[in-house]
């Protein structure tokens, strides 16, 4: 079969930007991390100095025998003479305000408001100028447009992954995933264009980090370690079945990456819930979004998972049915996959079953997850099967 050698050059150089262009995405979604965590501790600071100096305030008035009498600055609060801006009082109020209006936060964090209102005695000039409002308005503004930036290298790298996939099927004049190194790709691809519908909303941004890691690191390891030249497929692979197959398989483990990544966040964050972080994980999941959310996300990736990637094993058995004889062999990358699907089956179950749903339930997504890297990269390259071809012949 003729393979188009200037396409198949276009391909790898799309490839290789589209590389770089996720490297860049990688960092930069690193840094509005950074800046999403500084500016949620020093909204949370602004919020315990306002709340100590008022148990003080309330202290030295009890001392003081509840006299009549009030402080300059009430008078000064109440009469409208007072110096500076009064501070954010009602965080309870804030956050209830967030959560019944999700997204709403500064910057389209999703994070509670940081509003001015009224704070008797205190006033902003009282707090330290980095606990401004203005000054935490400003933090969350920058922070989001990194976010924006980071958001738009994510298109442009997948853009530049989807015109690799393209080229790379032109050049062969086939379907490209007839080995490891193009199945890695149009998995990650898919997960991709799966993050990108995911991640939307701004305050879903700091997702980006988490998923951009595992696609950074299959596409560096399969581009260094297991690239291959434009080729015809080995003769076993030219069946009717084999696009149909590997396309159902290679959604369904894009689906499944985005759900896993989702459910590790979520174990995550439900250990570190909100306003309570402690220690270095603390610190990691402080711009994580509420657990909730992240459950939900990969609840609604898993219900797609479990269906496509079954369907691709059916329809791998079909074909194995016309390549070897026979529907099934119980081949290493056949029970492998088979033990997925179950894996997937039951970690919905269990997200269904009062008393499993939550950290049962995410850990045996994180599972199912792990056991399809498993059997992308051990079953592939270190067990011989029936599928070794797949892999690097």
């Amino acid at each position: 079969m003729f393979v188009d050698q200037g396409l198949a050059e276009f391909s790898d150089l799309a490839y290789k930007t589209a590389v770089v262009v996720y490297l860049v995405a990688l960092a930069v979604s690193l840094f509005f991390y950074g800046q999403m965590k500084m500016a949620t501790d020093v909204r949370r600071q602004r919020s315990e100095f306002i709340s100590k100096a008022r148990r003080d305030a309330a202290g030295a008035s009890g001392a003081a025998g509840g006299g009549g009498s009030t402080t300059a600055g009430s008078d000064a609060a109440g009469s409208g003479e007072g110096s500076g801006s009064s501070v954010a009082t009602a965080v309870t109020t804030a956050t209830a305000t967030a959560t019944a209006h999700p997204g709403t936060g500064d910057a389209g964090t999703g994070e509670p408001p940081v509003a001015s209102g009224d704070a008797g005695d205190i006033v902003e000039e009282d707090l330290p100028p980095h606990l401004h409002i203005d000054m935490i308005r400003r933090r969350f503004r920058r922070a989001d447009s990194t976010g924006g930036m980071a958001q738009a290298l994510v298109w442009l790298a997948v853009a530049l992954h989807i015109a690799f996939v393209v080229l790379r099927g032109l050049a062969a004049q086939r379907f490209p995933w007839g080995n490891l190194f193009e199945y890695i790709a149009v998995v990650s691809m898919v997960a991709m264009i799966i993050a990108c519908a995911v991640i939307r909303r701004r305050s879903m941004r700091v997702m980006w980090p988490w998923i951009l890691t595992p696609i950074v690191l299959l596409l560096f390891y399969s581009g260094t370690e297991l690239y291959a030249d434009v080729a015809p497929v080995v003769p076993s692979l030219k069946s009717n079945w084999y696009w149909i197959h590997v396309s159902t398989v290679s959604v369904g483990g894009g689906i499944g990456l985005v759900s896993g990544m989702a459910s590790l966040m979520y174990l995550l964050r439900r250990s570190q819930p909100k306003g309570k972080e402690k220690g270095v994980f603390g610190a990691i999941a402080t711009p994580l979004p509420d657990a909730a959310k992240l459950d939900a996300l990969a609840y609604r990736a898993g219900i797609w998972t479990l269906p496509v990637f079954g369907l691709g094993i059916v329809f791998g058995a079909i074909w194995a049915h016309f390549a070897w004889d026979r529907f099934w062999g119980w081949d290493p990358k056949e029970t492998v996959s088979f033990i997925t699907w179950i894996l997937y089956a039951a970690y919905l179950h269990a997200r269904a079953t009062p008393g499993m749903r939550g950290r049962f339930a995410a850990v045996i997504n994180v599972l199912a997850f792990a056991t399809m890297v498993f059997n992308l990269f051990f079953i592939n390259m270190v067990v011989s099967g029936l599928h070794s071809y797949a892999g690097l012949n």
